[in-house]
């Protein structure tokens, strides 16, 4: 693929209408599916009836569909008219919708005819409604003089404060990551990746979605994740690549996949939560392939770092991708230039969010400070480049003025046998300030259900030190997790009040 394109929407235009892959099948589902030459057509019609209704170069379309290829499609197809799709979750309340809307300057609304009388998407302030299956006719449409600092989507997040805020990404920012992800994985026609996670997440859209798309590849649109449908997912598609978060991986070791069905697989992806090593082992040994392990921000259009298919480390989220600039500081803002030397991982490059849009803030995005993204996340570079991620600045237990890494305890516990899942956070200590507590999922096994508080207090002391040793167990039957199988560690700390120690 040329790299001479200055935005996403350029090079979709290019690609698509490649003769190599005109026949390829670009998008397909359990129901229909689309050639690279129907979708050059279709996302360019649509494009022009999304114009024609007045959505105009860098407006904010907030997108309530429902999952499908549809939706899909409507992403494609307001990237092409120009716009800023901005993708809504699913059975948001009125009062998230009307504050997302205020803060963020959104000025359309389109619903597909399931979305649409949602009276939670009533007479929005400010805002313009269209129903996707009701645009008028016109021309096609591909806005192929749009800035490449124009805002190109705008995902939502949490981050620290809980409540979701806009971050702005840019057209240029979509072509760097996509081109990135592309080159790192080495995508190709001959690739089919099976997609199960949300369309309104970073890693749903930007890597699962247009990273293939421009690649000529193939994507499998299936429902949203669960275990138990994978086996029959995974036979009737044939993917080359799945990509997952580590609890959705946890729970796919309890299925029986075939191995016909597992014959084109060369490599399954991760990202999006951190991966213990003793899951990693597990994941790879079940699938006998490549578990790639990546990381990255919203913040910076998705990816920073992946392994290399070939050569990927377990314990690390591999190297820097192209386009994309790491550096590790210091707590005296220095860089940590040595391998093996520790520092907060700062992101800059093409990549970087235009910004945030907050309530602080309304409708003007926050620019990032001194072009870097400071993302609270603490890591290090071996001698050949491969980041390993050690802890987060904000997520350190501070027990009694000592520095402890939940991650450090958790990479202890899920290796002791019987444990299925942990998580480590911090709780309250009227001397030491605070002490990690453990939440713990018993394997269901015989093994599982013999484990107790001391077995694992013991395993964590003599593995790493008695200050590591958690003052509590929690054995509960599942850990909280957000809309992407996250674990919550906000509802854990909120949990400490409802359970008494094992």
């Amino acid at each position: 693929m040329s790299t001479s394109f200055t935005t996403l929407v350029a090079a979709f235009h290019d690609a698509w209408q490649q003769p190599s892959i005109t026949d390829t099948v670009a998008m397909l589902d359990a129901d229909s599916s689309y050639t690279y030459a129907e979708l050059y057509t279709e996302i360019g019609q649509l494009a022009g009836r999304l114009r024609a209704a007045g959505v105009g170069h860098g407006d904010r379309v907030a997108l309530a569909t429902a999952r499908s290829l549809q939706s899909a499609k409507a992403i494609l197809a307001l990237l092409a008219a120009g716009a800023c799709p901005c993708p809504l979750e699913p059975k948001l309340g009125r009062d998230e919708v009307l504050r997302r809307v205020r803060m963020t300057g959104i000025s359309w609304l389109l619903a597909d005819a399931e979305h649409s009388g949602e009276a939670a998407l009533q007479e929005l302030p400010q805002v313009s409604s269209l129903q996707l299956e009701s645009l008028p006719a016109a021309p096609a449409y591909w806005a192929l003089d749009i800035s490449p600092e124009s805002a190109g989507l705008m995902l939502f997040t949490s981050g620290s404060s809980g409540k979701p805020k806009g971050v702005l990404l840019s057209h240029r920012g979509l072509l760097a990551n996509t081109l990135g992800v592309s080159s790192h994985t080495a995508l190709a026609p001959q690739d089919r990746l099976l997609h199960v996670m949300p369309l309104y997440h970073t890693n749903g859209v930007n890597n699962q979605l247009f990273a293939p798309l421009l690649a000529g590849a193939s994507v499998a649109l299936a429902s949203r994740f669960r275990a138990e449908d994978m086996p029959a997912l995974v036979a009737r598609y044939r993917p080359s690549i799945i990509t997952g978060v580590p609890t959705m991986y946890a729970r796919m070791l309890e299925a029986n996949f075939s191995a016909e069905s597992l014959e084109n697989l060369r490599m399954l992806r991760c990202g999006s939560a951190p991966i213990t090593e003793e899951l990693h082992r597990k994941i790879e040994a079940k699938f006998e392939r490549p578990l790639v392990v990546s990381y990255g921000l919203s913040e910076v259009t998705c990816t920073s770092t992946m392994n290399p298919p070939s050569a990927r480390r377990i314990g690390s989220v591999g190297t820097v991708l192209a386009g994309q600039v790491i550096v590790l500081e210091r707590a005296d803002k220095t860089a940590a230039s040595r391998p093996g030397e520790e520092g907060e991982i700062c992101i800059g490059g093409p990549g970087l969010m235009l910004g945030y849009l907050e309530e602080d803030a309304p409708g003007t995005p926050r620019p990032v400070t001194d072009g870097v993204l400071r993302t609270g996340d603490i890591g290090r570079f071996d001698s050949e480049g491969y980041l390993y991620i050690t802890g987060r600045i904000k997520d350190v237990i501070i027990r009694g003025g000592e520095n402890l890494s939940p991650n450090l305890i958790e990479s202890v516990l899920c290796e002791v046998p019987g444990v299925a899942q942990c998580s480590v956070v911090g709780g309250p200590h009227a001397d030491l300030g605070e002490v990690p507590v453990a939440f713990v999922v018993r394997q269901r096994s015989d093994a599982g259900t013999a484990l107790d508080a001391s077995q694992l207090g013991d395993a964590v002391q003599k593995a790493l030190s008695r200050i590591h040793r958690p003052t509590a167990f929690f054995f509960v039957d599942a850990l909280p997790e957000n809309a992407v199988g996250k674990i919550d560690k906000k509802k854990l700390v909120l949990m400490l009040q409802a359970f008494s120690p094992s």
